[in-house]
């Protein structure tokens, strides 16, 4: 199985404090993974690191093929366009339309084609059930709405991987559940890997995957369980 996640005895810094030393961690393509753990217990930092927010300095990472230890500033934004993330506050440009937030990223990594670009909002609208919110303000829209407008986003340009961070945090049950839904539909409809950080229990036993737990500075694998 491809490996799109490598990391070996990695210690995870916020600033100069150490949260999570010695991490050892694996995610294949098409593989689905919870991190689990108190706020404040490494997860965000872990995934920062994942995206290169974050400098690896100590132990070996490998994320999408580019090491993370050897990454130039300037290659940043291309280990970025083979990762979606996807964060908890949306952070959608909210002076812009649905089509504008998406055309912003498109540009900003690199397409051209003004036909390829039309047909590829199109595609990822249509594919998270949006296609008909072209046109909205992000106020106009719902939050589980708005999250999958992020989603969407992430799927720009066919990420490897989807990086998730707490993206249910501030939504209700049930449209926690549909969102739930579309990244397990996008996992084993494209292969696209996951790795979702939360902290909500109820969504971990509904939708069953492997849980890696960050606890006491550590990052412990406890259970494989598939979906």
């Amino acid at each position: 199985m491809e490996t799109v996640i490598q990391i070996e005895n990695a210690d995870i810094y916020q600033g100069k404090h150490l949260v999570l030393k010695k991490v050892n961690f694996r995610l294949s393509k098409g593989e689905f993974k919870y991190i689990i753990g108190k706020t404040g217990s490494g997860k965000s930092s872990l995934l920062k690191t994942l995206y290169a927010d974050i400098p690896l300095q100590v132990g070996f990472g490998l994320v999408a093929d580019y090491d993370l230890k050897l990454l130039k500033y300037k290659d940043v934004p291309f280990l970025r366009r083979k990762i979606g993330i996807v964060f908890q506050d949306f952070q959608l440009l909210t002076d812009r339309n649905v089509e504008e937030n998406l055309l912003f990223v498109l540009k900003a990594t690199g397409w051209e084609d003004s036909s390829k670009m039309k047909e590829k909002i199109e595609e990822v609208l249509s594919g998270v059930g949006l296609k008909h919110k072209l046109h909205k303000m992000p106020h106009e829209l719902s939050g589980g709405e708005q999250q999958r407008v992020v989603i969407a986003r992430a799927l720009l340009n066919d990420p490897e991987l989807i990086l998730a961070d707490e993206p249910t945090g501030n939504l209700d049950p049930d449209t926690s559940d549909d969102i739930m839904n579309l990244l397990k539909t996008i996992n084993q409809n494209t292969g696209t890997a996951v790795l979702f950080a939360t902290h909500d229990y109820r969504l971990i036993q509904k939708f069953p995957f492997t849980v890696v737990r960050c606890i006491e500075g550590e990052l412990l694998e406890h259970s494989l369980i598939k979906g």
